[in-house]
C-alpha cells in the first residue's frame, strides 16, 4: 500500500475505521501513569513527591502545546477530524473531561495520602490557619523584609486596565473597598515565581508562598477593606511560531517570538474551587476564557513546585544513590585503540555518560591527532563539559562543527545563548534546515592515525547529549569506528551543513527520506519470513506510536501471524488485541526511576536479528518533520543484548502498564522490576546510603 508520508487512508482492506486510539487521551492516560506512581505507597515518600510534581509540569506542557495548538487550529478554520474519528470539538471537549478527572485526582493525592504520609515522616505542608502564632509572627517578618519589596499590586480602575497574566504564573486575585467612598475595586496580586514555592515556617514545617501574602494583604493595599482574596493560575500557548521561509536570521526571528510567546491565549484557567461566581466571572471576562476552559480545584495550586519538597535532604526517604558503571570504556584504555577494535554499546544510566560520551568529545578535543570535530545538539544543560570541549577544541585550531537546533521546544533561549558562545569561540554553528527540526543524537571525530591514515570515530544516540539528564533518562548510545558507519555519518554532516542529497547510507535510515520506508519495509520482510515458515517477531520500543501508516502496516502483519512487541512510554494510538486486527500484538509500559527514553526498533529476520536504535519517535513530527536517524547494530552480543531487554520487559512477571483495545491501560504486578534488575546487573553498583 503506498500512502504519502504524514497521511494515511482511512479506509484499508480488512482494517476497520476507529483503528486508532485518540492521540490526546492517550497523552493524559501517559500522565495517569505517572500519578499512578504518586500513588504507590511501596515506592519511597518523597519519590512519591517527585512524581506529584512531575504530574503537574507534564500537564501544564500538555495545555501549553497539545491543548493550545487545537484550539489556535479551531480558530483559524483548518482543524480536521483525526485519526481516531473524532470531530475537533469532541477531542477538545474529552480531553478537557479527562484533564478535569485527573486534575481532581491529583489534588486529592496530594490532600489525602501525600500530605499525611508527609507528616508521619515530620515534614509537613500547611495552610497559614494551620501554624502556630510564633511561625506566623516569623513568616510576617520574612514577608516584610524579602517579599513585601518585590510585590506590585495592580489595581483595576477606569484609570488603569486589566493587568495582562503571564503563562504559569501564579495570581491573588483580590477584591478590596474604599472605606471613605464605598467603591469596591478588583486587585491582582503575582506571587514570585523567583521566591520558594513553599516558604519554611519552622523546621520541617512548610506553607505556600500565596498563604503567607495573602496574610499581609493589608500592608499591600494601606487604608482599604480587603473584601476576599482567591489563588488563579493562567496556562497559556506556549508553542512557537516561525515562518521560516520569510525568516532571513532565523535566530534573530526566533528571538522575536520568545518575546511574543509570553502574550499567547489562555488555554486554562486554574481557581481554587473556593473562588466565588462573582471573580470567576470577572476573570473569564478579562481573560477571554469559557467555562470550558476552567478547572476548578482544591488548593494549593501549582504543586509543580512540590519538587523542592522532593528535594529536601532525607536520603531515607528517596531512591538508594548509584554511580553508574565505567567498565564499558574503563579509564585506563585509550578510548580510540578501544573503538578500533570493537563497537561500544552502552545503556544510560546504567553506564556512565561522563566516561563514554562525554569522554569521546573531551578526549578528540585534546587529542593532537584529532583534525576535525562535528556534532548535533539538541538539548543540553547550562554547564556542559560537552559544550566547553567544544570549545577547546575551536581554540586548538581544530575544525569543529555544530548543528544547533535552535528551535527545540523550551530550550530555544538556552539554544541561541550556547549557539551565540559557540561561534565566538571560532566554532562553525549551522542552524539545521528550513522546515525541519535537527533531532538526531551524532557526533563524529575525524582523527589522523599513525600510518597516516584518516580514521572517524562515531557516536550514535537514543538522548541528547546532555549530562544532567543522562542521570535519569535512560538511552542507548553506540559507540564506533566502523568504516561505513563513518561514512555514513560524513555523508549525513554533508546533509545537514550543505545541503547534499546523498541518501543512499549503508547502515543508517534518515528521516525524512528513508525512515518511514525503511521500517515498513522490514515489517513486511517479517510476514513474508513468517510466510516461508521462518522465525518471525517485530519489537519496537519507542516514546510515542503515533505514525498510522506504520500502525497499519503493524495490523497487517499482526493479521498474518506475526507476534508484535510494543514497549511504550507515552502515546500509543494501535490497539493491541483486537479479533481479526491485531490478536497478536501487546503493548506494554514500564514507568519508573528513571524515565524510558530509548529507541529500538528490533527484527527477528528469519533468526538473523536485524535491531536499529536511534533517534525517531514514530510520529508525523519525526518522520515527516525532523532530522532523524537510526543506526544498525551489527554486533552479535550487542544485537542479543538488545532483543533481551524485550524478553525482560513483555515477561509474564513483569511489573508493568498493559494497554487493552479500548485504550485503557491497567496495572500489572509483577515481581520482576525492569530497572532494578538492570541495576543490579553486572557492569552497575549501589552505592550504601
Amino acid at each position: 500500500m503506498s500512502v504519502e508520508p504524514g497521511h494515511f487512508a482511512r479506509s484499508v482492506d480488512g482494517l476497520p475505521d476507529d483503528r486508532f486510539l485518540d492521540r490526546e487521551e492517550s497523552w493524559l492516560r501517559f500522565n495517569q501513569r505517572v500519578l499512578d506512581l504518586a500513588a504507590d505507597p511501596s515506592l519511597p515518600l518523597l519519590e512519591r513527591v517527585r512524581f506529584l510534581s512531575i504530574f503537574a509540569t507534564n500537564l501544564d506542557e500538555f495545555f501549553m502545546v497539545r491543548v493550545a495548538g487545537l484550539t489556535r487550529r479551531m480558530a483559524t478554520g483548518i482543524a480536521v477530524q483525526s485519526a481516531s474519528g473524532r470531530q475537533p470539538r469532541e477531542v477538545l471537549a474529552r480531553t478537557s473531561e479527562v484533564a478535569r478527572e485527573l486534575m481532581l485526582e491529583h489534588a486529592a493525592l496530594f490532600r489525602e495520602e501525600i500530605c499525611p504520609a508527609l507528616a508521619k515522616e515530620g515534614i509537613e505542608v500547611l495552610r497559614w490557619d494551620e501554624l502556630a502564632d510564633t511561625e506566623k509572627e516569623s513568616l510576617n517578618r520574612l514577608f516584610r523584609r524579602q517579599i513585601y519589596p518585590v510585590l506590585t499590586p495592580l489595581v483595576v480602575d477606569p484609570a488603569h486596565p486589566f493587568p495582562y497574566i503571564s503563562g504559569q504564573s501564579l495570581n491573588l486575585a483580590v477584591l478590596v473597598r474604599d472605606p471613605e467612598i464605598g467603591t469596591t475595586m478588583f486587585a491582582r496580586v503575582k506571587v514570585p515565581p523567583l521566591l520558594p514555592r513553599f516558604l519554611e515556617a519552622s523546621p520541617s514545617r512548610f506553607v505556600p508562598l500565596e498563604d503567607v501574602i495573602a496574610e499581609n494583604l493589608p500592608e499591600l493595599f494601606t487604608g482599604t477593606e480587603i473584601l476576599e482574596h482567591h489563588a488563579f493560575r493562567v496556562t497559556r500557548n506556549q508553542d512557537l511560531e516561525v515562518d521560516e521561509d520569510i525568516a532571513e536570521d532565523l535566530l534573530q526571528a526566533l528571538e522575536r517570538e520568545l518575546l511574543r510567546r509570553r502574550f499567547g491565549p489562555v488555554v486554562r484557567l486554574e481557581v481554587e474551587e473556593s473562588i466565588t461566581p462573582e471573580v470567576l466571572e470577572l476573570l473569564m471576562t478579562e481573560l477571554e476564557v469559557d467555562e470550558r476552559a476552567v478547572y476548578r480545584v482544591p488548593g494549593p495550586l501549582d504543586l509543580g513546585g512540590m519538587s523542592a519538597i522532593a528535594d529536601l535532604d532525607r536520603s531515607e526517604l528517596k531512591y538508594p544513590p548509584f554511580v553508574p558503571s565505567e567498565a564499558a570504556l574503563p579509564h585506563d584504555t585509550d578510548i580510540f585503540a578501544t573503538l578500533r577494535d570493537h563497537d561500544v554499546l552502552v545503556q544510560h544510566p546504567y553506564d556512565s555518560f561522563t566516561t563514554s560520551v562525554e569522554r569521546l568529545i573531551e578526549d578528540a578535543a585534546a587529542d593532537p591527532q584529532v583534525l576535525a570535530i562535528k556534532q548535533t545538539l539538541y538539548r543540553t544543560s547550562g554547564d556542559s563539559p560537552i559544550i566547553d570541549a567544544l570549545i577547546d577544541a575551536a581554540e586548538a585550531g581544530k575544525q569543529v562543527v555544530v548543528v544547533v537546533e535552535i528551535k527545540a521546544r523550551f530550550d530555544e533561549q538556552a539554544n541561541i545563548t550556547w549557539a551565540r558562545k559557540l561561534e565566538r569561540a571560532g566554532c562553525h554553528v549551522v542552524y539545521g534546515f528550513v522546515g525541519l527540526k535537527t533531532h538526531c543524537k551524532v557526533a563524529l571525530v575525524v582523527r589522523q592515525e599513525s600510518d597516516g591514515s584518516l580514521r572517524r570515530y562515531c557516536h550514535i544516540g537514543t538522548g541528547n547529549y546532555n549530562p544532567k539528564t543522562a542521570r535519569i533518562y535512560e538511552d542507548y548510545g553506540l559507540l564506533t569506528a566502523d568504516h561505513e558507519v563513518g561514512q555514513d555519518v560524513s555523508a549525513l554532516f554533508n546533509h545537514l551543513t550543505g545541503y547534499s542529497r546523498d541518501t543512499a547510507y549503508r547502515r543508517l535510515l534518515v528521516a525524512p527520506d528513508s525512515l518511514r520506508a525503511g521500517l515498513v519495509e522490514r515489517i513486511e520482510r517479517e510476514i513474508e519470513r513468517h510466510e516461508e515458515g521462518r522465525p518471525a517477531r517485530i519489537r519496537f520500543k519507542c516514546n510515542a506510536l503515533v505514525d498510522e501508516v506504520l500502525i497499519d502496516a503493524l495490523y497487517r502483519a499482526s493479521q498474518e501471524g506475526v507476534p508484535i512487541d510494543v514497549w511504550v512510554r507515552g502515546i500509543c494510538a494501535l490497539r493491541p488485541g483486537v479479533p481479526g486486527m491485531s490478536e497478536t500484538i501487546q503493548v506494554r509500559s514500564i514507568l519508573g526511576r528513571f524515565l524510558e527514553h530509548s529507541r529500538v526498533y528490533a527484527f527477528e529476520n528469519g533468526g538473523e536479528h536485524e535491531v536499529w536504535i536511534g533517534s525517531a519517535d514514530l510520529m508525523h513530527r519525526n518522520l515527516d518533520r525532523r532530522v532523524e536517524t537510526l543506526v544498525r547494530v551489527t554486533d552479535p552480543a550487542h544485537c542479543a543484548d538488545l532483543v533481551g531487554r524485550f524478553d525482560l520487559a513483555m515477561g509474564a512477571d513483569t511489573k508493568c502498564w498493559v494497554l487493552g483495545e479500548s485504550g485503557v491501560w491497567t496495572r500489572h504486578e509483577g515481581d520482576i522490576d525492569v530497572q532494578t534488575n538492570l541495576m543490579r546487573a553486572r557492569r552497575w553498583r549501589t552505592v550504601e546510603s
